[in-house]
């Protein structure tokens, strides 16, 4: 009976031990990735707004009620303006619903919509 549990636990002290492992590092996207432009983080703009813009702005960016269009923001307001509008509000939108690297690079991606 010992040994079959020492077997057991000796097996699943290997099976953990070949399961774990890996750095802690973060893989670097390959060079031929979208975000290849050298910065750490690989931040998708477009997912940051498809989680905190699109309930008040539409589906499509379109605007919605008293809420504006973004679609096409960039033609209207350059990218520093945008930022300001994202960490101080305007209108009904509160400040900072999105902050740091992640506003940053929504604040692109909006100024990029003409």
């Amino acid at each position: 009976m010992k040994k079959q549990l020492m077997a057991l636990l000796f097996g699943s002290a290997l099976v953990l031990g070949a399961c774990g492992g890996g750095g802690d590092e973060a893989a670097e996207p390959p060079a031929d990735s979208p975000d290849s432009s050298g910065s750490e983080t690989s931040i998708d703009p477009e997912q940051v707004v498809q989680q905190n813009c699109i309930s008040c702005h539409g589906e499509n960016l379109e605007g919605a009620g008293n809420f504006p269009a973004l679609n096409d923001v960039g033609s209207r307001l350059s990218e520093e303006e945008i930022r300001g509008v994202i960490d101080n509000g305007q209108g009904a939108m509160p400040p900072d619903i999105i902050e740091g690297e992640e506003a940053d690079a929504v604040a692109k991606w909006l100024s990029e919509k003409k």
